[in-house]
């Protein structure tokens, strides 16, 4: 991975260098990654996932969200908050996922916590924290993008205040990212929204 601006990919097109090193990766940066995400049980997923990546490649996790949404009923929280210690025992050895204990813990209790909040409740807690696009500079190259920001250090404390875990600043910043609370393609990159 280069630190570079944009890079020109496969097309011809300039991309984010993270996106180029496999084929999963450009399809996942051109349409998917920072667009805006919205639904509770949408975001239930995001969030999961990407507690799940913390540690490991975020292609680890991408090429496995198949198994990742048969093993956990397609992120539905009330689905999940209902699953009992058998469907535990069962995750922790499907091959189909990520296999950690404390992850798979963390996933379970978000799902019953989230089971409580009144609809869109999650929606509206995560989209509160978007900071104002006019006063974030666009990124030219990858040095320019953050792991953690104010924003994201306050959505975790938020989220863990209302007793969810594994959400700490750099998996909120993470969150914000694909989930397009934060536009971080790069500046000549062609999927930039603006």
């Amino acid at each position: 991975m280069s630190d570079a601006t944009a890079l020109a990919g496969p097309d011809g097109a300039l991309r984010c260098p993270w996106a180029l090193s496999t084929p999963d990766y450009v399809t996942y940066h051109d349409e998917e990654w920072g667009r805006p995400v919205h639904g509770d049980d949408a975001l239930y997923e995001r969030l999961s996932l990407e507690a799940f990546q913390s540690g490991l490649s975020w292609i680890t996790i991408l090429r496995r969200r198949p198994g990742f949404r048969a093993a956990f009923a397609d992120f539905k929280i009330a689905s999940v908050a209902a699953f009992t210690d058998e469907d535990r025992a069962r995750l922790l050895v499907d091959p189909g996922i990520i296999r950690n204990r404390a992850k798979i813990d963390a996933t379970l209790a978000n799902a019953r916590v989230l089971a409580e909040w009144t609809p869109g409740e999650l929606d509206e807690l995560i989209w509160s924290h978007a900071p104002d696009p006019a006063g974030r500079p666009v990124p030219r190259s990858l040095t320019d993008v953050p792991a953690v920001t104010p924003e994201s250090t306050a959505l975790s404390k938020a989220l863990k205040k209302r007793g969810l875990r594994f959400v700490g600043p750099t998996t909120a910043y993470a969150l914000m990212q694909a989930c397009g609370l934060v536009d971080d393609h790069l500046e000549t990159c062609v999927a930039r929204r603006g």
